[in-house]
């Protein structure tokens, strides 16, 4: 199996991409710590992975809070040891209005989750994997950060320091034996994030929420949108030795909607 013996924190891990990510490493033989901030979905994804012969623990916490990443972290260790692989994958959208209208706290708690979450644990697990020599970190950023829409200026300005973090981390860890990547994904309208987005923009657009997942749909090549189970196998291959020879990357998962 591609993690067979290794250990991989996945954080926004309770439903979504994240949960299918936390199952997909487990049936490739991680161990894995699902976390995030509500701890019910993180317990029946955990005795998802059980119940399939997986190994997995769960800590509720919010990536944002340096004293939660610290637990993250410490659990994972008591509960596997070494840390091999973290998943950033937990995020929030946050308002769905114009620049001049989006409140400070807004626009901070954005930043909060997705970008000094994702900052606060890997320099937690950093220093473990260059002394194994050995390690995998994943950034989940967003096609909403390389190109242009409206009314999501405090996520897709997070999303695209997230790649700007990626490819630092890289250049850090490349010859300490860590790599370093991110996967941009396209619409996945099964995640309760995409269905709420749907909804705010039809809401603001005074249009139905169909027609404004249509309009997006239609500028993909595929003419599809995709599945969190695509995103979980993208997700796999970068952390797994099948992808030993890149790093500072990101990876469009998104059936041919951004070029770059």
């Amino acid at each position: 199996m591609l993690l067979e013996g290794q250990a991989a924190i996945v954080t926004g891990g309770g439903r979504g991409i994240g949960r299918s990510i936390a199952r997909k490493f487990a049936a490739a033989g991680a161990a894995v710590v699902v976390t995030a901030r509500t701890e019910r979905e993180i317990r029946e994804v955990a005795a998802e992975i059980q119940k399939a012969g997986g190994r997995a623990a769960t800590v509720a916490a919010d990536v944002s809070r340096e004293a939660d990443c610290e637990k993250i972290v410490k659990a994972a260790r008591d509960a596997f040891g070494a840390i091999h692989i973290l998943v950033n994958n937990a995020g929030i959208f946050g308002p769905v209005r114009p620049v001049e209208q989006i409140a400070p706290r807004d626009w901070d708690e954005v930043m909060a989750v997705n970008l000094r979450g994702p900052f606060l644990l890997s320099r937690l697990v950093l220093p473990g994997m260059y002394e194994h020599k050995r390690g995998a970190i994943l950034n989940i950023s967003s096609v909403a950060a390389k190109t242009a829409y409206p009314l999501n200026s405090a996520y897709a300005t997070s999303k695209a320091a997230v790649a700007g973090f990626t490819r630092t981390l890289a250049a850090e860890g490349a010859r300490q034996g860590v790599r370093v990547n991110a996967i941009c994904p396209g619409p996945v309208p099964e995640t309760k994030m995409s269905q709420e987005l749907t909804r705010e923009f039809a809401a603001y657009f005074q249009s139905d929420g169909s027609e404004v997942m249509k309009r997006m749909i239609e500028s993909i090549l595929q003419g599809r949108p995709q599945t969190a189970d695509e995103v979980a196998s993208a997700a796999l291959f970068l952390v797994s030795d099948q992808a030993s020879a890149i790093t500072g990357q990101t990876l469009n998962v998104d059936g041919g909607m951004i070029f770059y």
